[in-house]
């Protein structure tokens, strides 16, 4: 919203109405100097907080994930061990090339 036409506006209205012995002193200035400090707002500035509270959120996740993988103890049992599985798996097709009669 155009600022200067805002205040136009509420300055027009205001002269329309006689004054009224209940509104403070320099209750108009304290009213604009309110608009102007909202008109000033940054919409960069929420999604720099958006942003920095999620990335607040993904450490504080990974720092949990790290401490969970340190901290538990490691099976010794080798029988499911996923890296020979894979090894296998892949060097299948080589032995079965190598033993051709």
């Amino acid at each position: 919203m155009n600022l200067v036409e805002l205040e136009k506006k509420l300055v027009a209205a205001a002269r329309t109405r006689a004054p009224d012995d209940r509104v403070p002193y320099a209750f108009e200035h304290r009213v604009m100097a309110l608009i102007a400090a909202r008109a000033g707002a940054d919409r960069w500035a929420f999604w720099t907080q958006g942003l920095l509270r999620a990335a607040v959120s993904c450490v504080a996740v990974a720092v949990i994930c790290g401490a969970l993988s340190l901290f538990t103890p490691a099976a010794s049992d080798n029988s499911n061990d996923l890296s020979q599985d894979f090894e296998n798996t892949l060097l299948a097709s080589v032995d079965q090339g190598d033993a051709t009669p």
